[in-house]
């Protein structure tokens, strides 16, 4: 490409006299059709760089599955485009005459501060074409990561992986933004950044509730109040978790809708991890009525300790065996306990198994001939 640019130089003898018109300070038009040239040849090479080693990594991802060089090669090939972008911008300098290299036939070049300048912009260009591929690089530790947390028990790894790509990729971004201002665009970032520190406290003061959420999520990775994809309940919100963040956390409700509680707030609330129950337990108070008597009353009881015997779901921990007793005599009907817990603690288990045990309450009741009972007044009138 240098080749290809000086030789488009030294070749202007040889052009119509319509591409020798000059047009800028002893540019001729050649001179800057071929700066466009480069750029648009620069460009090209650079996306056709970017789809081949893609592609290659696709194929060598099918062939053997993800491995390191793989992952690079992803990673990398944008920033690639990028870096062939800036040598462009470096082979464009080559294009023009500038001051210092005026010919004696030309009496001026471009002004010198416009040729440093071009040479900051391009050495910046290549300084974030290195940074995008540190950023994109994250990808691979990530990866790594997520593999390694894999391995664990525990899914608060899986939330901590998230938080570190964005931490890491922040850092990037900020470092590269400082060491470009100040080494080559000659930025003074400690005047700048003093500047900043006196700022500070007045964006500190703004700042205390995201400052508070950070904390609070540093309390949730530590205290481990609940993990990935666990069921909790805060204040009015019950759902499973989604992701957790530097300030807040996402959770999915029952009903579908996506809540985003900040993080503070979770530190400084109850938690009620739901995913972490063993068990479900059901409570019921089951209503028969007065002229069931105590013949019937008693076998109710029996039929309800029956049923629950039959049920492989609630008689898993020996430790919680079903209770059942009559024991109320209510206004309008005799009272029978209920108590039971389900295992697997999931929650359409649960219903499942509750709706076996009444239907087969029912069932037995009317072959018994047990009524249950609804609220009812009888009134008795005296006749003199």
């Amino acid at each position: 490409m240098t080749f290809f640019a000086t030789t488009m130089i030294g070749s202007g003898s040889g052009l119509p006299n319509i591409l020798k018109y000059e047009l800028i300070k002893g540019n001729e038009i050649w001179r800057l059709a071929a700066l466009l040239l480069v750029i648009l040849v620069t460009l090209a090479v650079g996306r056709i760089v970017q789809f081949v080693v893609n592609g290659y990594a696709v194929r060598l991802a099918a062939k053997k599955g993800d491995s390191l060089l793989t992952l690079l090669l992803r990673c990398l090939a944008k920033p690639i485009s990028v870096a062939f972008f800036a040598l462009g911008l470096y082979l464009c300098k080559l294009c023009l005459l500038f001051d210092k290299i005026a010919t004696p036939d030309v009496v001026e070049g471009i002004s010198s501060t416009i040729e440093k300048g071009w040479t900051q912009v391009a050495k910046a260009v290549t300084a974030i074409a290195a940074a995008y591929g540190l950023y994109r690089l994250v990808d691979v530790i990530e990866y790594y990561l997520n593999l390694l947390v894999g391995k664990t028990e525990t899914k608060l790894d899986d939330m901590l992986v998230p938080v570190v790509r964005k931490a890491m990729r922040i850092t990037i971004a900020i470092v590269a933004v400082l060491l470009i201002s100040e080494n080559i665009l000659g930025t003074n970032i400690k005047s700048l950044l003093l500047s900043a520190g006196v700022g500070g406290i007045a964006i500190a003061l703004a700042a205390k509730d995201t400052i508070a959420n950070f904390f609070g999520s540093i309390t949730i990775f530590t205290d481990r109040p609940f993990q990935m994809g666990e069921t909790i309940k805060i204040g009015e919100h019950k759902g499973p978790v989604e992701e957790v963040g530097f300030r807040s956390t996402r959770m999915r409700t029952l009903q579908g809708h996506l809540v985003t509680v900040p993080n503070s707030v979770i530190a400084n609330s109850m938690v009620e991890n739901i995913g972490r129950r063993p068990y479900i337990r059901r409570t019921s108070n089951i209503t028969i009525t007065y002229d069931a008597g105590h013949t019937k009353a008693k076998r109710a009881v029996q039929i309800i300790k029956e049923i629950l015997a039959d049920v492989p779901e609630v008689n898993v921990d020996p430790d919680r065996p079903p209770r059942v007793y009559f024991n109320e005599f209510n206004d309008w009907s005799l009272n029978i306990y209920m108590s039971y817990w389900v295992k697997p603690p999931d929650y359409w288990v649960y219903q499942g198994v509750n709706e076996r045990v009444n239907l087969e309450m029912m069932k037995r009741f009317e072959a018994e001939k047990i009524e249950f009972a609804f609220p009812t007044q009888t009134l008795y009138m005296k006749k003199e």
